[in-house]
């Protein structure tokens, strides 16, 4: 009610100054018709003249009148150059500041809710740089007086900033005008005040804090590397360390662009996703997924060879070596060979940071001595780590033993069977999968999770789900629990045993805090990763790291040459960002005195491997709440779509969120069979800015899963369609049928 109120009187204003045409006093001819009388004014009461002109000026400036350049002109005209410069100075910058708040106060939330997404680059920009392009525009005066105080009303800059900067930076073209004003009987028109000499002059003033600052940059940039010699030449453009998804990315890339390039990994090619992430927890989830499968073949029509009740025969230990040999299959894609005969030079050892432009690579000495040390030169350096599974700290864990999703690969291997009694810690999306995989598999697993839910970052709806079928399997889910210690203990019979004991904290403390305690055979710890930033010689070099290692939107970290891509970066723990970031990171690193790219995280999917997939993109509901974005929700439930219902998998849904009344996508998540491969539409779409309507348009195959994309589609459609339209339609058809 109160910005109804304040629209309504500023439309009032705007309306009587246009309609007694009082805008006909602010020209040329109506400023010089009456500037004897003003004239006479002033000097009868000079004070009270110079503050009605003030209020005058700072009401029209507020409003977003035109005229601005004619006040100027008179205030020299009335006031002479010193006090009608100051005068006009105050009274512009004061009507802009006020007029700079009412756009906040009326239109900011609007516009950024409903353009948030594409704003964020411009915002991010003004809160860095802000002041700079507000002095610019400033500057220049042929840009528009209002629209830069109403526009800059929609961004995140300060008021006292606008203020200041206003103040300051419409000095110079105040003083032209106001000087103008002062010789108002020889002035024919406004052009005449503006040369385009004088617009050049302030065009070129304009961009002088933009090149200050630049210059600033270069210069801190510079000071980074006090202290330390740069080399004058160079053994290599670009030394890459880790060899996981960023490092391999990042490295092929330098090769293609014929740099010479050296890529170092102390431990296996392929990192982390190739040997104990993604490629073997994928390979150990269809084998247990077609385990479930013969466990219900009645589903299917079959006839299981096992009773439901039992585990279908396999050989745990023949599991768990096609999970190797799977690795094995996929290594020649990342191996030494391969990349070397992409142009890269692959080293094996350690590698150490010495100075900003030296790495120190050190390895076992073939003949049993002492370590061979090796220093490179290049010119730029990208960290590329990876992480490693986060250890809780929780009393007696090392003295029981654990594995993680980084050990348990070998360590399995050597069993005959799977775990009887596992304890998962986590519930995210690793401990998740891996839980339900050994729980089909035949193990009595028992997930751990703090918070109040598995899987936190996806919406209820979808943790729920997840549960379910988690708990379908057999999975025994403890959240809200914590692990208290664990200890080994013998029996009165002699016999030792591991045991965890876990506290349940309940939603509500009033209800107590109980305990208990499990008997396990193996325990995964899944609680996350964490960057690996120890041994590289950060803290030599006094490289920023906050758990993860600190860079700016370049990629680049204290030292402009040194960059990092991948985990050890973060903000998102997927080989596709890795790989993602490996991109901005070489072309920066090899090409960015001539341009840099800013990383860009705008459309991230994301699949966690459950049975059913958990695929999305963007926002789902509980972040639009979170940063107070409008939405929509279209939503199709899979238990309709022809080809889950003949595959038997006729559960999950797709969920997209919108633009109120738009088909803008602002973010998409899938539950069901193939869901992250069903994703990538929608990946695509909003890379593209495609709406929904583009995705019902398309012809999708039938009966595939993809028709599930179109059909959320068609329902978003169906809520949208014009009513008024299809009743005068029915309207015609019945007059078509000879019915009135």
């Amino acid at each position: 009610m109160k910005k109804l109120s304040l629209i309504l009187l500023a439309l009032a204003l705007v309306g009587s100054f246009f309609y007694f045409d009082l805008n006909q006093l602010l020209t040329l001819d109506g400023l010089k018709n009456g500037l004897s009388d003003f004239e006479q004014q002033r000097q009868a009461e000079p004070l009270l003249s110079g503050g009605l002109f003030l209020l005058a000026y700072i009401v029209m400036a507020a409003l977003s009148l035109p005229g601005a350049a004619i006040m100027t002109l008179a205030a020299g005209a009335l006031f002479g150059l010193g006090w009608g410069t100051l005068i006009a100075s105050f009274a512009s910058s004061i009507g802009a500041t006020l007029a700079f708040l009412a756009s906040r106060y009326l239109l900011q939330d609007t516009v950024q809710k409903r353009f948030g997404e594409r704003l964020q680059a411009i915002n991010d920009g003004v809160r860095q740089d802000g002041a700079f392009y507000l002095f610019t525009l400033r500057l220049v005066p042929v840009f528009p007086f209002f629209l830069i105080n109403l526009l800059m009303g929609l961004t995140p800059v300060r008021a006292a900033t606008f203020y200041g900067v206003s103040q300051l930076g419409m000095l110079a073209g105040t003083a032209v005008y106001v000087n103008a004003g002062t010789q108002l009987s020889q002035l024919q028109s406004l052009s005449g005040i503006l040369s385009p000499s004088l617009i050049l002059s302030f065009a070129l003033l304009g961009l002088f804090p933009l090149l200050a600052k630049k210059l600033l940059a270069v210069i801190k940039a510079r000071r980074v590397y006090d202290g330390y010699k740069k080399p004058r030449h160079f053994d290599r453009n670009l030394i890459v360390i880790g060899a996981g998804a960023g490092g391999l990315v990042s490295a092929y890339i330098a090769a293609a662009v014929k740099a010479k390039v050296t890529l170092i990994e102390a431990n296996k090619m392929g990192g982390d996703c190739l040997n104990y992430g993604c490629v073997p927890s994928k390979a150990l989830i269809k084998s247990a997924k077609v385990a479930h499968q013969i466990r219900h073949a009645e589903h299917y029509g079959l006839t299981a060879e096992t009773p439901a009740t039992d585990v279908p025969r396999f050989s745990f230990r023949t599991i768990m070596a096609r999970v190797h040999q799977v690795i094995q299959a996929i290594e020649p894609h990342d191996s030494v060979e391969r990349y070397t005969k992409l142009g890269v030079e692959v080293m094996q050892g350690y590698a150490k940071l010495i100075d900003p432009w030296t790495v120190e690579i050190r390895r076992p000495s073939s003949t049993g001595g002492e370590d061979e040390v090796q220093h490179l030169t290049s010119r730029s350096v990208i960290i590329a780590t990876g992480a490693r599974p986060t250890i809780p700290d929780i009393p007696g864990l090392n003295e029981v033993g654990y594995v993680t999703s980084d050990t348990l690969w070998d360590t399995f291997a050597q069993l005959d069977q799977a775990p009887k009694r596992l304890v998962v810690l986590g519930g995210g999306p690793i401990g998740c999968e891996l839980a339900q995989s050994f729980a089909r598999l035949g193990s009595q697993v028992t997930q751990i999770e703090r918070g109040p839910r598995i899987l936190a970052r996806e919406d209820e709806d979808v943790s729920t789900l997840a549960a379910d079928s988690l708990q379908q399997d057999g999975v025994t889910l403890l959240t809200h629990h914590r692990v208290v210690r664990c200890e080994q203990v013998e029996t009165e019979a002699g016999v030792s045993k591991r045991i965890v004991l876990v506290a349940h904290d309940p939603a509500k403390p009033s209800q107590g805090t109980t305990e208990i305690t499990l008997e396990f055979d193996q325990l995964l710890c899944a609680i996350g990763r964490s960057a690996r930033l120890n041994g590289y010689g950060l803290e030599n070099l006094n490289i920023e790291t906050n758990r993860t290692l600190v860079t700016n939107e370049y990629l680049e970290t204290l030292y402009p040459n040194i960059f990092a891509a991948g985990d050890v970066v973060g903000p998102y723990q997927f080989t596709h960002v890795a790989a993602h970031q490996a991109w901005y990171a070489a072309v920066n690193a090899l090409f960015g005195s001539f341009k840099k790219f800013r990383v860009d995280y705008r459309v991230i999917p994301a699949t966690t491997f459950l049975d059913p997939e958990i695929a999305r993109v963007g926002l789902n509901e509980q972040e639009a709440k979170a940063q107070g974005i409008d939405y929509e929700i279209s939503q199709y439930n899979l238990d309709d779509l022809d080809r889950a219902i003949t595959d038997g998998a006729a559960h999950g849904f797709v969920k997209v969120l919108t633009v109120p009344g738009k088909d803008r996508i602002l973010g998409v998540t899938i539950v069901g069979e193939h869901g992250g491969d069903l994703l990538a539409e929608f990946v695509l779409a909003m890379k593209h800015n495609l709406g929904l309507n583009k995705v019902l348009g398309t012809i999708h195959a039938y009966p595939t899963w993809a028709e599930a994309n179109k059909y959320v589609a068609g329902e978003w459609k169906r809520a949208h369609a014009p009513e008024r339209v299809l009743a005068w339609l029915e309207r015609y058809h019945n007059w078509r049928r000879g019915n009135a």
